[in-house]
């Protein structure tokens, strides 16, 4: 039978701390064997905050856990008239360049240039205008800002009352 044991770290000074939870439900914390995945059974565990290394994967139904990759910011905003962001995350403002010309600003800059950015816009058909969200290709990404320009179909910057983006890494 194997056994729980705990070491302390001669160099460390803090102390480790684990306490039972105040709840009803069982759960078992299965350690893995050498290198792998920490799992737990029973009720979902939420409120965990804190800093994380290595990859997060997890199992959607689809058969396997595979490596999850995170949306490090997106945002909704109105790009008509004064810019205003309706809803984001990690993005700190927009800085209006001119028509359809825009600059995203981040709050907690990029870990490096190879980023990816998908985006969106609204259609209006009374000007020839599909969703298209252009990146600008004078102005290159920056770990701190990313610069894009809002189409109509025959490559005219127009401004926008609805420009969703995303960037992942």
């Amino acid at each position: 039978m194997s056994s729980i044991k705990l070491s302390p770290n001669a160099s460390g000074t803090g102390a480790f701390t684990i306490a039972a939870p105040n709840s009803n439900t069982d759960r078992t914390l299965t350690l893995p064997d050498a290198t792998g995945t920490v799992q737990v059974s029973g009720a979902a565990i939420s409120g965990t905050t804190g800093s994380f290394s290595g990859d997060l994967s997890f199992n959607s139904g689809y058969g396997s856990a595979a490596v999850a990759y995170g949306c490090r910011a997106w945002v909704n905003f109105n790009g008509t008239s004064t810019v205003a962001i309706r809803a984001s995350g990690n993005v700190t403002s927009i800085t209006d360049n001119g028509t359809g010309d825009y600059t995203i600003n981040f709050t907690t800059a990029m870990p490096d240039l190879n980023y990816s950015m998908v985006g969106s816009s609204d259609g209006e058909a009374a000007v020839s205008s599909l969703g298209i969200v252009v990146i600008k290709t004078n102005s290159p990404f920056t770990t701190t800002t990313a610069r894009i320009n809002t189409k109509t179909t025959s490559e005219t910057n127009i401004d926008k009352s609805t420009v969703c983006l995303s960037f992942f890494r």
